[in-house]
């Protein structure tokens, strides 16, 4: 089996958005005020030419199986930027590929200049919360920049 990690590309467009919204349909978390009703998710090349920005796809034997990002948000304080985008399908889960993929993406970050990573969740996202906290990231009780995510009532941060 092979695993590898690249830069988005517009012909992984369709897939991703598939994968974003098949997940957030397996947990309930198909709701609005999520990416799952962004524009966005259509164009997530296009989105992520944002300078600050990444996104990283994960592939096993050639397949998109899913991917995560970085992404300067609107109204972010200095120096923060988003982990955005994470997700993989069910047969790639527990193997160890979201470690990776949030490594490249701190590594990203740090290499960019940012100080903080930030992020938003749902609690139907259960599996993935726990994760980010043992990546270090710790809960915050309010939003910060302007994602317009208002359905993701998990905040966490991460000093990188």
């Amino acid at each position: 089996m092979s695993f590898e990690i690249r830069a988005i590309v517009p012909g992984d467009n369709a897939e991703l958005a598939r994968i974003i919204r098949d997940t957030l349909t397996e947990f309930g978390a198909n709701k609005p005020g999520t990416v799952y009703y962004d524009d966005a998710t259509d164009h997530l090349s296009d989105v992520f030419k944002t300078p600050g920005s990444v996104y990283y796809v994960a592939l096993e034997n050639g397949v998109i199986i899913g991917g995560a990002g970085i992404y300067p948000t609107n109204r972010l304080p200095k120096g923060v930027c988003e982990l955005v985008k994470m997700y993989l399908i069910p047969s790639a889960r527990g193997k160890g590929y979201a470690r990776q993929l949030m490594d490249l993406c701190f590594e990203f970050a740090k290499s960019n200049g940012y100080k903080q990573i930030y992020l938003e969740s749902m609690p139907e996202l259960t599996t993935a919360v726990g994760i980010y906290g043992k990546m270090g990231f710790t809960h915050l009780t309010e939003p910060m920049g302007d994602s317009g995510h208002f359905g993701c009532e998990i905040r966490m941060i991460k000093d990188i």
